[in-house]
């Protein structure tokens, strides 16, 4: 089982966003943007939603 996350249900900051945007556009992975923000791949993905984001599948 994995731990708890510790930023559970916190607010996205803008810098986060921009980074979420940069990552995004560089075309990398949703487990690797996950990683580089410390937030949950959900949480990435139901973000990149709201902002219109395309994240590249794994392959």
């Amino acid at each position: 089982m994995s731990p708890p996350f510790e930023r559970h249900r916190q607010a996205w900051t803008d810098s986060e966003i921009s980074k979420l945007r940069m990552l995004a556009g560089k075309g990398m992975s949703l487990k690797s943007i996950a990683s580089a923000l410390t937030r949950s791949e959900e949480s990435v993905k139901k973000r990149a939603k709201i902002d219109k984001l395309k994240i590249v599948r794994a392959r």
